[in-house]
């Protein structure tokens, strides 16, 4: 018969790999779930492995154990290549709202970006470099939607935004905006619980001038079988994925190996603008809106960049029209202003931008 002592040992060599398996969900943690060289690859196929929703991981996360009825979050992603000029307005944006949100900013690390503190303080993912009009910005991207399927169940919506990106309206308004009026699907969970599920604000079109020549960019037939011309879509690079969305881009490799491809003319290739809405066409166009809430001015645009706001035509009139549309959907956010524009910007925060 074993002593006591014995028991005891035998006890906690058995329950090592169940402490090691859970220590990452029990204990707090300041740093993201990789190491700074993980390879993309690895990291990707570990988020497609995440949880898909926040009730399956609700048993096993501590943070989700204090509270009774946890609310779903919005992770808000920064693409950057340069300091966060307009980090004071997003500030203003997110205030009071802790509980509700995540930050994850992808920085080149060839730009010096430093953190403003603040709620950006350590919410920057390790990086690679970027490069304009190339796979690198798909990259950081599914970088940054792949980061945050991991640090938190409870992330349902995933806004990719950039340096020059600002918010049209309050913070609740936008969350409200998002999770309401869900798709309902007839298939239901055990008893008799409907599964409801929300639409990605992607922006997908069909019928673009350059199409083909944009398609063509990496030679003929390159894209080829995978990606045949007539499934071929455009869209802005800035877009708001659903949790099962965002797994379905980190768990693609079929139309990864076309498009990070390098280009053969550089003028029509952008991937970035041509990969997300490509793949989530192909596999759940309901699923999608085909709308970005992301507003952009492309009057006057050159070289492939839309116009950028500078401070004499920041006002609450146009604060109010960027909020505007043609279609059913409201813009939250805009692009593409000047760095100089944050103290006009800030004067007019509480009275028109995140006024009710």
């Amino acid at each position: 018969m074993l002593s006591s002592p014995m028991l005891v040992s035998f006890a906690l060599i058995l329950s090592l790999p169940l402490v090691l398996y859970l220590s990452p969900q029990i204990l707090p943690t300041t740093y993201f779930p990789f190491s700074p060289d993980a390879d993309d690859l690895s990291l990707f196929r570990r988020a497609t492995a995440a949880p898909s929703s926040s009730s399956s991981a609700a048993h096993t996360t501590s943070h989700l154990a204090t509270t009774t009825n946890p609310k779903p979050k919005i992770a808000f992603l920064f693409l950057t290549n340069s300091n966060l000029s307009f980090a004071p307005l997003w500030e203003k944006f997110f205030a009071g709202n802790h509980h509700l949100f995540n930050i994850y900013v992808h920085a080149d690390p060839s730009a010096a970006v430093t953190s403003p503190g603040g709620v950006f303080h350590r919410r920057f993912i390790s990086s690679k470099k970027t490069h304009r009009a190339s796979p690198t910005l798909i990259a950081a991207a599914r970088r940054l939607l792949a980061t945050a399927l991991l640090d938190d169940p409870l992330n349902q919506y995933f806004a990719v935004v950039s340096q020059h990106c600002i918010p049209l309206s309050s913070f609740r308004f936008a969350y409200n905006y998002l999770f309401k009026n869900p798709l309902i699907s007839l298939a239901s969970f055990a008893g008799s619980e409907y599964n409801f599920s929300y639409r990605s604000f992607i922006e997908i079109l069909s019928d673009e001038p350059n199409l083909f020549e944009r398609y063509s960019a990496r030679g003929a037939n390159t894209m080829l079988p995978e990606v045949p011309f007539d499934a071929f879509r455009v869209g802005s690079q800035f877009f708001i994925l659903t949790r099962r969305h965002a797994k379905l881009v980190v768990r693609d490799q079929r139309l990864w190996k076309k498009f990070k491809l390098p280009c053969i003319t550089e003028e029509p290739c952008y991937p970035e603008e041509h990969y997300f809405p490509t793949l989530l066409s192909m596999e759940d166009p309901n699923g999608c809106t085909g709308f970005t809430l992301t507003r952009v001015n492309w009057t006057g645009c050159w070289d492939g960049h839309p116009h950028l706001y500078n401070p004499p035509e920041v006002s609450p009139e146009l604060i109010r029209q960027l909020r505007e549309s043609n279609s059913t959907y409201s813009y939250l956010f805009a692009r593409k202003f000047s760095p100089e524009c944050l103290a006009p910007l800030m004067e007019i925060a509480n009275d028109v931008i995140f006024r009710e």
